[in-house]
């Protein structure tokens, strides 16, 4: 193992659950942050940050790309070496497009890389997913693609989904935020036994029609009962934008992980008219979003 005085890892932005398939499915998306840490000789800890949303990122030792650093060291039991941080944010920060995956697993792998990689990739994946508490984020920001985790006993089993090219992800990106904890709290503790069984169908169906990009497969498998219908009362306008994707020739409309961002699936020939649609429906409840239409990101993590 050789130690390295510098490394930059690029971290995609994730959409979680994709509607029936919460806290075990996402999917990695073409929009970055990039983090670069250099050693120090002497000094102490500095974080440079830029991009949209810099000035609300902390720059001591609470920032969580920093805390994922020393995890790591505190795992292999060695002091942190002090470092210099430059952050490029590509990612809204609480918007429901995974920033906080990304930055655990941005410092888990920078410092795994620094020391000259004594972790392997399923180490690493495991100590994110404990940093994080789920893994349907931080499993698709690692590894790239579009990930199912289920839980095995002694850790973690994760399956690749098939993601159909024609499948196109389009996101609605609104001016105001919700924390996940908020979207966690309006959960009820319990649900039925028939809304756990309609979940677990229409999972099911949803794996099969990203794998195939069967359009009526998608329209019904997009459906859940397990959080949505609690969630969408937290968003401004969810109704009106998702009957507009729908109307423009969006498959379905989901919350993006704890929200507010609303991710539309479309084919490639409706994808722009899905895109201006959800735009106006937002617009039209005086709320301003960027919405744009992405591609999955099948690399995950990259360090050089």
């Amino acid at each position: 193992m050789s130690v390295v005085s510098a490394i930059t890892v690029t971290v995609p932005a994730t959409t979680a659950n994709l509607g029936p398939g919460f806290d075990c499915i996402g999917a990695a998306l073409k929009l970055y942050n990039e983090f670069k840490f250099t050693r120090l000789e002497e000094g102490g800890l500095i974080i440079h940050v830029t991009g949209t949303e810099a000035e609300r990122v902390q720059t001591d030792e609470s920032n969580l790309l920093y805390q994922a650093f020393v995890k790591f060291y505190q795992h292999i039991e060695q002091t942190p070496p002090t470092v210099k941080i430059e952050i490029k944010l590509g990612v809204p920060l609480a918007r429901g497009l995974g920033s906080s995956a990304t930055a655990i697993v941005g410092g888990l792998v920078a410092a795994n890389q620094l020391e000259g990689a004594p972790m392997s990739q399923s180490q690493v994946m495991e100590l994110a997913i404990a940093m994080e508490g789920h893994p349907d984020n931080v499993v698709p920001a690692l590894l790239g693609g579009c990930r199912l985790a289920a839980t095995s006993g002694a850790g973690w089993e994760i399956c690749d989904i098939p993601w159909h090219e024609d499948i196109v992800p389009v996101v609605a990106i609104p001016n105001f935020e919700l924390s996940t904890q908020s979207a966690r709290d309006v959960l009820p503790t319990e649900v039925s036994r028939a809304d756990a069984i309609f979940n677990t169908a229409h999972l099911g169906l949803l794996l099969r029609g990203l794998e195939t990009g069967n359009g009526q497969w998608l329209k019904t498998a997009l459906q859940d009962k397990l959080h949505q219908p609690y969630r969408k009362v937290l968003i401004p306008g969810y109704d009106a934008v998702n009957i507009a994707a729908v109307s423009a020739g969006a498959y379905g409309m989901v919350i993006s992980g704890a929200g507010p961002t609303l991710l539309a699936l479309a084919d490639k020939l409706h994808s722009e008219a899905v895109e201006a649609a959800m735009l106006a429906a937002w617009q039209e409840e005086r709320i301003t979003a960027k919405v744009r239409s992405l591609s999955l990101d099948t690399q995950g993590a990259k360090s050089f």
